[in-house]
């Protein structure tokens, strides 16, 4: 149903859909049926195992607190790094994990991130975590807790570049907040849900007054200077990067 919504002419710019069209699509998702499945296996597994019901709750809340600040780390270091683009042997994972989202931030099919990246991250994060809380059951509690988030995540990133505004005052606030870090200046509002880590760490910013915009905030600094030294991401999309979207203003 996903690739048929899509191949009908549907967009995948949810910069032209309405919350009815993202449910359907957001539900039909392949990601989203491989997070569900892997996390009524995790609860399965958690069920199963001898460690006790306080253990596995005390995983999955120790998972609720560490998730947003892993995000933070990841998105920040890695996805906001540059070393990844200068080496062909990562420029392709770079360019579809975050470069193509920064391009063109309103098409769902590079929001969600491949299963094939997000499911290992959060194996190698999270299994340490809740084993070292409650053993088999714990680990089982954080996997199921982390792919459970991972969807909220997701969905609540699906809605902040619809083509929507929320009723709710924190959701609104929220949207608010991300498409600044998209639209305004990239190095700061790093979080989705949770804006606590840059509150922390000195890259919260609350108002676009606050800062200058960002040359840089559609490319991610892979500018054409960049893309003459380190070509692979260019020829991957076919050109050189676009210093402001193709699609004009923001929602």
């Amino acid at each position: 149903m996903y690739a048929r919504w899509f191949r009908d002419g549907k967009s995948f710019d949810l910069g032209r859909m309405s919350v009815p069209d993202l449910l359907r699509a957001y539900f039909s998702h392949p990601a989203v049926h491989l997070y569900a499945l892997c996390a009524l296996a995790s609860i399965i597994v958690a069920a199963r195992s001898t460690t006790g019901v306080l253990p596995c709750l005390a995983a999955a809340a120790a998972t609720a607190v560490a998730y947003p600040v892993a995000w933070y780390a990841i998105h920040r270091f890695i996805l906001h790094g540059r070393f990844l683009y200068r080496s062909p042997m990562t420029a392709s994972l770079w360019k579809r994990i975050h470069f193509d989202h920064h391009q063109d931030p309103h098409r769902m099919d590079v929001l969600f991130g491949s299963p094939l990246n997000t499911l290992p991250t959060i194996a190698v994060i999270l299994i340490p975590l809740g084993w070292s809380i409650g053993g088999r059951g714990g680990m089982a509690s954080a996997m199921a807790a982390g792919v459970l988030i991972t969807c909220l995540y997701e969905f609540a990133h699906c809605i902040q570049h619809l083509n929507f505004r929320p009723r709710g005052t924190l959701l609104r606030r929220m949207k608010e907040l991300h498409l600044m870090h998209h639209f305004h200046d990239e190095a700061g509002n790093y979080g989705i849900t949770s804006f606590g880590p840059d509150r922390l760490l000195g890259t919260f910013y609350g108002s676009a007054r606050e800062r200058r915009r960002s040359a840089t905030v559609f490319n991610l600094g892979y500018t054409e200077t960049e893309a003459e030294r380190f070509p692979w991401v260019a020829t991957l999309s076919g050109g050189p990067p676009r210093a402001r979207p193709s699609y004009g203003r923001p929602v």
